[in-house]
This record gives C-alpha cells, sequence and structure tokens, in this order.
C-alpha cells in the first residue's frame, strides 16, 4: 500500500513539475511579464526616479509619497520586483527556445518527401497536368528547375511498393530563415535582458547584501566617509555621476540610491580645464562641452580629452558621458535690503552650495535665527515679454477703487502660457533659501538688473515661492533715477515712521489748500493721515500684518455707502497718492539728495512705487538680497559607468532586428510534385504550402505550376 502511495506522490510531483515548466514556457506568460515591464517603464518614465523623499512629498503628498517609497515605485529599475519579473522572462523565454529549438532543427533538415499523392489532392493551392516526357526525365527538370530558381530540392524514386503508385516525388522547400528568426527573436529578448541585469543595480544590491554596503545618508567632505559606503575600483558593472568644477578634479563617482547614495571608487580622476556652453536665443544651451585630463592613478599618466554631448570619452572600460552642467560654487557679492522699519542694510559674501547665519545682521531678522542657503546663480535670463505674456511688471491703474486684485496681478507668477513671444536676455539673477529655526524654508529667486518690462520704469524682480513645484511670484521693485532700489527702500522705511507720515502729510495739506481755509485743511490732514495709516498697516491679534492697497478697499467697504464708493475711493487714491509723493520726497532730503521734479518718468515711479510698497506688505520675509557682484565657477556633470552587459544588449538588439524581418518578411513555403509515368509520357500533381496566405503566394504559386508543369492551378478547400 505505501508502495502506491509513494508512486501516486511521484507522479503527483513529476506532473506539478510538468505544468510549472509548461506554464513558465508558454507564451502567454511570457506576454504577460512583457505587459508588467511595459507598464513599470510607463511609471519609470512619468515618475522622476531617485528624488529625494521630501521632492515626492512637496509634489504627491505625504500618502502617495509613502506609498510610491514602500512599492519602489521612485526607483523601479532596480526594485526587487522588477528584476524578478526580468529573471523570469529570462527563464520562460530560455524555456521556450529549448523546447521549440530542437523541433525547428529538425524540421530544417526534413523535406517531408514521403507525403502521399492523396494528401497532395487536399492541399489549398494544388494543380496537375499531363506531361510529354517520361517520369524520371520530367522529374529531374522540375528538380532543376525549383533549384535554379533557390529552393533546396530532393528526389525520391517510388517503386510501387506496399501499395503505392509508381513515380517520382520532387520535395522542396525555401525561406527556412523565417524558422530562424523565431529563435534569433526569442534569444534577443533573453540576451537584452541578461544585458540588462548585469548593467543594472544587480550586482551593487548583491555587495549590499553580501558585502556588507549600506548607502551613506549623511553630508560632508568625500574623504570623510567611510569604507562601508564605498565600492572597489573592481566593481564590474556601475552607472554613477561625477561632478567636477572648473580647476579641480575628482575620482569618486556618486551612484543614487532610494535612501542615500554610494561612493564608486574610480580607476582615475577627471580634472576639468575649461566648461564651453552656448545657447540658443531661447536661452536654452545649444551646446555644453568639457575639455578634461584623465588622470591616472596607478600610473600618473595624463590623458587629454574633450567631451561634449553623443560624443563620450572613454577610459578603461569606463565611458565618461556629458550629462548636464551646475554651478561649481561661484562666488557671491549680495547686499541684504531689510523689508522691516528700523533695520539697515548690509553685505553678504557666500559661495553657491554654502549657506551662513543671519542672526543680529542689521537688525533686519529681529532677532529670528534665520540660514541663508545659496543655491543658484544663472548668467543668462530669457524672458518672454510679448503682449500677454505675463511678463514681470504689467501695469494697473491705481485710481480704482476695487483694490483686492492689484496684490495678485503684482504679485504674480511671470511664467504664463502665451502663445506670441517677445525673447529678451534680463541679465544674471541668484537664488536662494531662507530656512527658520524650525527647518522650514522658502525659495527666493532674484534678478541682479532692472527689468524694463515696457511700463514707463525698469522694475527689480524678487521671486519667491512655498514648494519647489510652485511658479515664482514677484515682488516688482521700482528702480529709482540712479538704477537702484534705494530709493524704494528710503520710501518704504519712512512709510513705517509715524513721524515722517506726520511730516508729509503736513507738506501735502500746506501745497493743496489755501492758508484761508483751516477747517478744510483739518479735514485734508485727517484723512491723508488716515490713508498713510491704513496704508503702511499694522499687525492684527494673529500676528499677520495688514496693509497697501487691500486695507485702503477694506476701510471703504466698511465706512463708505456703495452709492459713494466709486467716487470717495477716487478722492482718496488721489490723497494717498499725493502724500506718497511728499514723503518719497522727504525720504530723499533726509538722504541728502534733491527733489525730485514732477515729470512722466517720475509719475511713473510714483505709480509702481505704491503698487510695490502694497505688495511689500505680504512679502513673506524680513529681508531681500540684491546681487551686486559674482564670480562665475562653472561644473560639468559627468555620467560614468562601466557596462559590460552593452555589447550583450548590442548583439540582442541585432538578433532582434533581423528576427523579426525574417518572421514578417520572409515566408516558408514547400512545394511537391507527383510524377506518375502514363507509358511514354507522364502526369503530374503538384501542391504547394506556406505558413501564411498571401497574395503574394497566390501569385507565386501560378507561376510555378505554369512553370514547371505547365498547368493552370486550381484550389481546393484545405
Amino acid at each position: 500500500m505505501s508502495d502506491i502511495t509513494h508512486g501516486v506522490q511521484v507522479r503527483s510531483g513529476s506532473q506539478a513539475l510538468r505544468a510549472g515548466i509548461e506554464l513558465l514556457s508558454s507564451m502567454r506568460f511570457a506576454i504577460s511579464l512583457l505587459t508588467v515591464i511595459c507598464i513599470a517603464s510607463v511609471i519609470g518614465t512619468v515618475l522622476k526616479q531617485h528624488e529625494p523623499a521630501v521632492n515626492y512629498v512637496n509634489q504627491f503628498g505625504p500618502f502617495w509619497a509613502e506609498l510610491f517609497a514602500a512599492l519602489q515605485l521612485n526607483a523601479v529599475y532596480s526594485a526587487w520586483w522588477f528584476l524578478l519579473i526580468l529573471a523570469f522572462l529570462v527563464v520562460s523565454t530560455s524555456l521556450c527556445i529549448a523546447r521549440n529549438t530542437p523541433k525547428i532543427l529538425v524540421d530544417l533538415k526534413v523535406y517531408k518527401e514521403n507525403i502521399r499523392e492523396q494528401s497532395l489532392k487536399a492541399f489549398h493551392h494544388k494543380a496537375e497536368a499531363p506531361l510529354l516526357e517520361s517520369a524520371e526525365v520530367a522529374a529531374r527538370r522540375i528538380g532543376s528547375t525549383l533549384a535554379s530558381g533557390g529552393w533546396k530540392v530532393k528526389l525520391q524514386q517510388r517503386d510501387g511498393a506496399k501499395g503505392a503508385g509508381a513515380g517520382w516525388m520532387v520535395a522542396a522547400k525555401a525561406g527556412a530563415a523565417n524558422k530562424l528568426g523565431y529563435i534569433a527573436a526569442h534569444s534577443s529578448i533573453v540576451l537584452i535582458c541578461l544585458g540588462g541585469l548585469f548593467d543594472g543595480d544587480l550586482i551593487v544590491r548583491a555587495q549590499m547584501l553580501l558585502g556588507g554596503k549600506t548607502p551613506y545618508a549623511g553630508s560632508g567632505l568625500i574623504s570623510e566617509v567611510k569604507p562601508e559606503h564605498r565600492l572597489s575600483e573592481r566593481n564590474p558593472t556601475f552607472r554613477g555621476n561625477l561632478v567636477v568644477a572648473e580647476g579641480t578634479q575628482s575620482g569618486t563617482a556618486i551612484l543614487s540610491q532610494s535612501d542615500g547614495v554610494l561612493l564608486q571608487e574610480l580607476p582615475f580622476a577627471v580634472e576639468l580645464k575649461k566648461f564651453i556652453v552656448e545657447h540658443y536665443s531661447t536661452g536654452m544651451p545649444k551646446l555644453f562641452a568639457s575639455e578634461i585630463i584623465i588622470h591616472d592613478k596607478a600610473t600618473g599618466e595624463k590623458t587629454p580629452a574633450r567631451i561634449e554631448v553623443n560624443h563620450p570619452a572613454s577610459y578603461k572600460g569606463i565611458e565618461i558621458y556629458q550629462s548636464s552642467f551646475d554651478d561649481g560654487g561661484s562666488h557671491l557679492k549680495l547686499r541684504a535690503v531689510p523689508m522691516t522699519a528700523g533695520a539697515k542694510a548690509f553685505d553678504i559674501e557666500g559661495t553657491v552650495g554654502g549657506s551662513t547665519e543671519l542672526v543680529g545682521k542689521g537688525g533686519a531678522t529681529g532677532g529670528e535665527k534665520l540660514t541663508l542657503e545659496f543655491t543658484a546663480l544663472r548668467t543668462i535670463n530669457v524672458e518672454n515679454f510679448a503682449d500677454g505674456a505675463g511678463a514681470p511688471g504689467s501695469g494697473a491703474d491705481v485710481r480704482k477703487v476695487d483694490l483686492r486684485e492689484s496684490v495678485e496681478s503684482r504679485l504674480g507668477a511671470a511664467n504664463k502660457t502665451v502663445t506670441k513671444k517677445e525673447l529678451r536676455n534680463v541679465g544674471p539673477s541668484v537664488s536662494y533659501k531662507l530656512r527658520d529655526a524650525a527647518g522650514q524654508a522658502r525659495e527666493f529667486h532674484n534678478y541682479m538688473l532692472p527689468v524694463d518690462t515696457g511700463d514707463g520704469v525698469p522694475v527689480f524682480l524678487l521671486g519667491v515661492r512655498e514648494n519647489p513645484s510652485d511658479p515664482f511670484r514677484y515682488l516688482r521693485v521700482p528702480a529709482d533715477d540712479q538704477s537702484s532700489m534705494d530709493g524704494f527702500m528710503r520710501l518704504h522705511a519712512a512709510l513705517g515712521d509715524p513721524a515722517a507720515r506726520e511730516q508729509a502729510v503736513q507738506r501735502y495739506v500746506s501745497q493743496a489748500v489755501e492758508a484761508s481755509r483751516p477747517q478744510l485743511a483739518e479735514q485734508l490732514t485727517q484723512s491723508a493721515l488716515r490713508a498713510l495709516a491704513l496704508f503702511a498697516g499694522s499687525s492684527g491679534p494673529d500676528g499677520k500684518k495688514t496693509g497697501g492697497l487691500p486695507a485702503i478697499s477694506d476701510f471703504m467697504e466698511a465706512n463708505v455707502p456703495e452709492a459713494e464708493r466709486s467716487r470717495a475711493g477716487e478722492v482718496l487714491v488721489r490723497i494717498l497718492n499725493g502724500a506718497l509723493f511728499e514723503l518719497n520726497q522727504l525720504a530723499r532730503e533726509r538722504a541728502g539728495l534733491k527733489p525730485l521734479v514732477q515729470s512722466d518718468q517720475t509719475q511713473s515711479f510714483m505709480t509702481q512705487a505704491v503698487l510695490s510698497l502694497s505688495d511689500a506688505q505680504i512679502y513673506p520675509a524680513p529681508l531681500a538680497l540684491e546681487l551686486k557682484d559674482f564670480t562665475q565657477v562653472q561644473a560639468s556633470v559627468f555620467q560614468v559607468a562601466r557596462a559590460p552587459g552593452k555589447n550583450i544588449v548590442y548583439l540582442g538588439c541585432a538578433l532582434l532586428i533581423l528576427g523579426v524581418f525574417a518572421m514578417l518578411y520572409v515566408r516558408e513555403r514547400r512545394v511537391w510534385v507527383w510524377v506518375a509515368p502514363q507509358g511514354d509520357q507522364s502526369h503530374a500533381l503538384m501542391a504547394l504550402s506556406t505558413n501564411r496566405k498571401t497574395m503574394d503566394g497566390d501569385r507565386e504559386f501560378v507561376q510555378l505550376a505554369e512553370k514547371l508543369i505547365g498547368a493552370h492551378p486550381h484550389r481546393g478547400n484545405a
């Protein structure tokens, strides 16, 4: 009984094994795997890979960021499940090749000359006709004709034994490359997947799993990173980035991982002698190239090279590609302009990529701990200034009473969708972050030079955004008669000084009202003081400051009947403009400057200044940085790769092209001609089979039938 049970178990196990192999080698299983790989590749293309975790949180939110990390969708091509699918596809396709290749090779050698006459009559393509020659002569002539046409031919003489008729069978075949294309196409999938596995993260992950290597998630100097975060020069496959600033050299590449980086030691160091970049009129780079020297660490040999996009350099089996370019630590000189009353401007120096503390400098931060991080310097900025392009500085009429839209229209995004283009280089800009004590940061983007937006007065653009995915919103500060922000900043400081406001109102009233009308002068004084106080703003119970044009608009809505609001609003705004003009004159007088003369240029400056003063109320920083000077240092970003699987992939691609071409454009055909003797003459029965029914196959059979046996073919119902 136990023997029977054991035998049943053995048979059940062997049946399960055969069923598993049958499933793995089936076409449906392979297609399913390919479908999953295609979906994963689409995700890997749409979703940026190997980004910092905070970028996914900012763009998609905490829930989706955690889900992406759990499924490793932020690193699809190195995810364990993606590599597992590739491995299964290799196994499945290999089993499919192993199952079918012997049959195909045997079929290539077989002519199937033993087919019977009755079987030929059942073919779709068939023809028969009497021949004037003897059976042997006819068979040899037919065979020679087919051979001269590129067919492989085999003749078989039958003596009529075993109940079969006597005669000659001519068997021929052509298009055997069709089945070889099947082997080539399937083999290409195996080779491409193997090459991808070799050149992917598989070996790096194996070193992390078995060799104790771990990603490095900290910061600091590369020389201080411990050995467990470094990969050997003998690492057989890797792909990483190498950043080299002008005048420096580096021999350690960075391999990005989802939870940090690995350092890949190179057998050489790359020195960047010169970085070259050319731009289109749109500001996009047209060409960037690097002139480098490769320093061999073992021999000290120096090899000069030039690297351009699509023109890499190769050294000791490692390809060096020009990936992009970056800032290499440009030196910046900036002037901190306070946005709060009573603070003083001060100078700051730093390098791109560095940071500094701003506590207690000039009193601008009010004792708040702020960290300034220098993030980028751009020497070329091409903006679109066509009509409707949303170029910074589009005008607004300050005489309107409905002023709520003024904040949004002035402190707004400068990159709106347009159809017309007027491209202009507006000069250098600096980007930086201000990080508070809690670690929260805002990003700023300020232009060095004033920009003429077509409103009559050039403006300095001070950009800010809360999140990296948001567009920049710009505060537009008018340039004074010295092309500086100082004039606006003096006016801004004077607006925050109650004594200066009162003195400016007295000057305004003395010029606007005759001395013989003291009662009217008192009313105008009170209105002007209230307008300036509302415009200057005040902090509410929640700590938020309210002021500017929206504060005046709110006051009008709360205290003036709707029917009188338009008229009263125009009067109040006119008073505000006049008082602000006198306040500006007072600020210039205190600075030892001549007063402004009434002109169109002065009017344009004051119009923009009113709007900018209003917007400055919601500028989310106690100071703005003005770029005064810089020394640019360029850096090249190279991609270095050791890819032994590259040649395997190239071979796989070649086989795929040949295989697909063979399967689509090569038709396998077989022809049989049975020639039976009839006295001194003979009778021929001809049939053709093909793996695809096409019009070309029909025409070919007609031509062969007429050429070989002189017959017009007819078709059966095979």
